[in-house]
């Protein structure tokens, strides 16, 4: 479904990512694991065009690399930032609204079944989006993504800066999102999420993919996690 050859993307004259290499089937989730800094918020930004790419992307068998980002959306392709962009002064409600992109033809998300899913969205659905806690903004703009139903997802560190409880609860919610068949890259440093819910893991150092395999190849190579994964 998305395919990446030889990806290189700058800021300036930094050179983020040098030739990196990845693929995510239907309906396949895959994470993409690495330290701080290593350049994987660059690689989905550079997917989605925010960032200039400088390689090979192609998504659903059509070349996407350097498409504007709504016209990547528009193919269905999704994707959650990390900074949980959300309008505060509009209701939760009016934001899952303005992730729909065709209202003549309603894709399987719709805005009922988000609501009965997320108890915590449902009670809050008329509450200006500015008031809700990081977790149920979190909730709130995964949600807003399937509401344009994306085939597949990239979600940029969803449970940064939240409570373990809460972590669990958006673990679930992309384990659901997994289960519907909705394909993800699930870029994230927390490796119990990324394991418990991942097909393959891709760990990043350096700006290039130094491992590939399942969770359970990753979980068997001490030496790959020394590395690059632990602190």
């Amino acid at each position: 479904m998305l395919e990446v050859q030889d990806l290189h993307a700058y800021y300036g004259k930094s050179h983020i990512l040098q030739g990196v290499d990845m693929h995510i089937g239907a309906g396949e989730v895959v994470s993409l694991l690495g330290r701080n800094g290593v350049g994987r918020s660059t690689t989905v930004k550079a997917i989605m065009g925010e960032v200039p790419p400088h390689g090979t992307i192609t998504f659903k068998g059509k070349s996407i690399a350097g498409l504007p980002s709504y016209k990547i959306a528009h193919l269905g392709l999704g994707y959650v930032p990390e900074h949980r962009d959300i309008f505060p002064g509009l209701t939760v409600r009016q934001n899952l609204l303005l992730g729909v992109k065709d209202t003549r033809h309603p894709g399987k998300w719709k805005l009922d079944d988000m609501l009965e899913m997320f108890p915590n969205l449902k009670a809050r659905a008329d509450t200006a989006a500015g008031v809700l806690s990081g977790g149920e903004k979190q909730m709130l703009t995964i949600c807003r993504t399937l509401m344009g139903d994306p085939e597949l997802v990239m979600i940029d560190e969803p449970t940064e800066g939240l409570a373990p409880l809460i972590v669990q609860q958006v673990g679930d919610l992309i384990a659901e999102i997994a289960r519907r068949g909705v394909a993800i890259l699930l870029v994230e440093q927390k490796l119990s999420i990324a394991m418990r819910i991942s097909h393959r893991v891709y760990v990043m150092g350096h700006g290039r993919i130094v491992f590939e395999g399942t969770p359970a190849d990753l979980k068997a190579n001490q030496a790959i996690r020394k590395e690059w994964l632990e602190v």
